[in-house]
């Protein structure tokens, strides 16, 4: 009998570096990775933070103080930032409750409420922007 020609296996390797710019995430994989970063963003900001609030809050001076610091414009932006983050992983935490009920859990309702979550805290962070530069 002859012996059948067998297949070399294929081998499945993790994604390097150099490919990770290649792969095309999905909407939702896009959103999961944001979500991740913006808790990662918040978890490192907090001690300062809450530092920050504890100054604001020790007397009329020191309130002064803290509204000076928030009057520059870097600080502005981190603040933008820190808003974003916050205003993201909240939308993108509703939308992974709302998964966990097994509704819209197929690919296009997927893509629908990742696209949501993006829209939706765009539009809120704009507003906190709007505010933040005085715009009203």
């Amino acid at each position: 009998m002859a012996e059948a020609v067998k297949k070399p296996r294929p081998e499945y390797r993790n994604i390097g570096l150099g490919q990770i710019a290649k792969y095309r995430l999905p909407l939702a994989g896009k959103v999961s990775i944001l979500h991740r970063i913006s808790g990662l963003l918040l978890f490192v900001a907090l001690p300062f933070l809450l530092y920050l609030l504890d100054q604001s809050l020790t007397s009329e001076i020191s309130f002064d103080a803290f509204k000076g610091f928030l009057a520059h414009p870097i600080v502005k932006i981190i603040t933008l930032v820190l808003s974003w983050a916050y205003l993201h992983h909240f939308c993108a935490g509703i939308r992974f409750l709302v998964l966990d009920t097994h509704v819209a859990v197929n690919k296009e309702g997927g893509r629908q409420t990742a696209l949501a979550v993006l829209v939706v805290s765009l539009l809120l962070t704009l507003v906190v922007a709007l505010k933040l530069f005085g715009a009203f």
